[in-house]
């Protein structure tokens, strides 16, 4: 028998990391969805959406724990780059300025399910033009939405977060108790 207490449906060794270092047992299986961002949609929706997607997917005996992380500024989602003007456009954008990461969490079980949606600000210090690109590369902003890590050489650019600082780097700890429940009680 497993000691796994849940299954994670996140290829994010981020979010793995940070459950490993509180201590779970945890089985990954990655949940392959599309990730297309619906026409008009709310990044709060987009992001729940996505959680509860990923959570719904991997059909396991155990809860399955769904989660994404987006950051959200003037409107826009910012996700993962797909290149490198990408992502620099994208530090461009964020630099000097406040911006929302929402991170979105759901777990399952069976038919159960619940969710929720940690939201933290994060305050950019001015980027100097040469920044982005030498930040490049580095290769930490390829898989990192918006475009940088701030767990990494990315807290350099940093001033101010205000919120959960594990939700920014891809999984709230302390904020939603559904992450330390047994079982699921509500209907997302």
């Amino acid at each position: 028998m497993s000691p796994a207490q849940f299954v994670l449906a996140s290829r994010s060794s981020r979010r793995a990391d940070l459950l490993r270092s509180v201590g779970f047992e945890f089985l990954i299986e990655p949940a392959d969805i599309n990730e297309s961002v619906m026409p008009r949609e709310d990044p709060r929706d987009y992001v729940r959406r996505m959680a509860l997607s990923k959570a719904r997917h991997v059909r396991s005996d155990l809860p399955v724990l769904g989660a994404d992380t987006i950051v959200h500024v003037d409107g826009d989602i910012l996700g993962k780059p797909i290149d490198r003007g990408q992502a620099i456009s994208f530090l461009d954008t964020l630099s000097g300025r406040q911006h929302e990461v929402m991170t979105g969490v759901a777990l399952s079980l069976q038919d159960r399910i619940e969710c929720e949606v940690v939201v933290t600000k994060v305050h950019f210090r001015s980027l100097k033009q040469y920044e982005a690109s030498r930040y490049w590369d580095t290769g930490e902003p390829v898989d990192k939405a918006g475009g940088y890590a701030l767990q990494g050489v990315g807290a350099v650019f940093v001033d101010k977060v205000i919120g959960s600082y594990s939700a920014v780097i891809g999984l709230p700890m302390a904020e939603p108790d559904l992450i330390r429940s047994d079982v699921p009680r509500i209907n997302c």
